[in-house]
């Protein structure tokens, strides 16, 4: 397969992909989404992440808080 065949074929497997999540985001019952939505707001209170301030000042403090605590986190052996 030559290099052009190669990416072609890659590309359209995630165009298949996206289609079949299109479809679950689409189909998703409205206690699947409420149950997503509070495990992202519960993420985001763990990580320290919910604050009042909306500035953009505040949401580039919030990024290099998540960037900290993503780089200090030593993984699990």
């Amino acid at each position: 397969m030559s290099l052009k065949q190669d990416l072609k074929a890659y590309q359209t497997r995630w165009e298949v992909v996206e289609a079949i999540q299109r479809e679950e985001r689409r189909s998703a019952s409205l206690e699947l989404r409420w149950r997503q939505l509070n495990a992202v707001y519960g993420m985001a209170k763990g990580l320290g992440l919910l604050q009042r301030d909306l500035s953009e000042a505040g949401v580039f403090e919030r990024w290099a808080l998540l960037k900290e605590k993503a780089t200090t986190q030593h993984p699990k052996a």
